[in-house]
C-alpha cells in the first residue's frame, strides 16, 4: 500500500516526464482525496493542483480538480 507522500513522489516523477501507469492511478487518487476534501471543508472550495499537475491531469485524460 502506497503512502501520500509516494502518490506525491510519483506524480513528482511525471512532472520530470516519467508518466506511467503508476502516475496515472497516484494522480487519480490525488484527485479524489482532494475533491472530498472540498466537499468537505467548503473553505477549501477554492484549493487545487499547481497549474504542472492540472497539466499533466489533461494529458492523461483527467479533466477534473482546479
Amino acid at each position: 500500500m502506497q503512502t501520500e507522500m509516494d502518490h506525491w513522489n510519483v506524480v513528482k516523477r511525471g512532472l520530470a516526464g516519467h508518466v506511467d501507469e503508476q502516475t496515472i492511478a497516484s494522480l487519480s487518487i490525488l484527485a479524489e482525496r482532494l475533491e472530498r476534501l472540498r466537499k468537505a471543508y467548503p473553505a477549501l472550495a477554492g484549493v487545487g493542483f499547481s497549474p504542472e499537475v492540472q497539466a499533466l491531469l489533461s494529458r492523461t485524460g483527467h479533466v477534473h480538480a482546479i
